[in-house]
């Protein structure tokens, strides 16, 4: 299979039980810039990488925090059914947001990814 220049990252996402602790570490460590936005129930927080790449972080319950790269694909449903047909599991069925489209799948070893596709 060919790569397709489309399937970039484009976000990455740190999921932790410690918003205050992962924005302190990170802003005195690498000087990324934070802010929080009040998009939802749950704060979040922009990071600024300073590259091609935007971040955040979300406050979520986890035994473990985890980063959760986020890939661009053209066509979301054709790209999780394939992800499924090569022993994916879905976390998070695809759903729309004000700028796109998210679905969060496993992959067989474990590793999860979320299909991103941007509204036109």
């Amino acid at each position: 299979m060919i790569p397709d220049r489309r399937n970039r990252v484009v976000h990455l996402e740190l999921r932790t039980g410690n918003l205050g602790c992962a924005c302190a570490f990170l802003t005195q460590l690498f000087g990324w810039r934070v802010e929080t936005v009040h998009a939802s129930a749950a704060p979040y927080v922009t990071l600024d990488l300073g590259g091609r790449i935007d971040g955040g972080i979300a406050e979520h319950e986890t035994a473990r925090p985890f980063w959760l790269p986020y890939v661009e694909v053209a066509d979301i449903d054709q790209v999780a059914e394939r992800a499924r047909e090569l022993g994916a599991t879905t976390l998070l069925p695809t759903r729309e947001g004000p700028a796109g489209w998210r679905c969060v799948v496993a992959t067989p070893s474990g590793g999860v990814v979320a299909l991103w596709q941007p509204k036109p």
